[in-house]
């Protein structure tokens, strides 16, 4: 099962468009996750459309629209995993043991929020990832995303995308 992760395009506020190459993944990927800060519903639009499976969640810069449309957490059960995606996951220090205690059921984590691509394990197993922004790279050499594949009960084939400049 291939899985894109995607969070914070922020569109049209810190980008008029999407990345062609994360628009070409959309309909490759068996489940996209987007963990929030979509800003604009016809992005949510666009990517109901072009998913197979969207699970998503909205953030802190999106509206009421959205957040009628999106819950604040999200789970999915896929190939033996327990995933959840959450927009934001508060200080990078201490966030794998916040984390797990905050969701013990899950395998996976993803999140979004700070733009920062993230990839660690907590001591309990639970698997954080946050897949950057494909739009504002902020403090960041590049925009990002991620893909994954779950084979068997295991996540892998986890890889960071970086975009070229826009």
């Amino acid at each position: 099962m291939r899985l894109l992760l995607t969070s914070d395009t922020h569109l049209p506020v810190r980008a008029k468009l999407l990345p062609d190459q994360l628009l070409a993944e959309l309909p490759r990927a068996d489940v996209v996750f987007h963990a929030g800060d979509w800003v604009d519903e016809a992005t949510l639009d666009l990517f109901s459309r072009h998913s197979r499976r969207l699970v998503g969640v909205y953030g802190n810069n999106d509206g009421p629209g959205l957040r009628a449309r999106l819950p604040e957490v999200a789970r999915a059960d896929l190939g033996g995993l327990r995933f959840g995606v959450v927009h934001e996951t508060g200080p990078a220090q201490g966030r794998e043991a916040r984390c797990a205690a905050r969701f013990p059921e899950l395998d996976v984590l993803v999140f979004g929020h700070s733009h920062i691509p993230w990839d660690t394990t907590a001591a309990t197993g639970l698997r954080l990832l946050n897949p950057g922004s494909p739009t504002d790279r902020r403090r960041q050499p590049h925009c990002t995303y991620l893909t994954a594949t779950v084979a068997d009960g295991t996540l892998t084939e986890v890889n960071l995308h970086r975009l070229p400049p826009r």
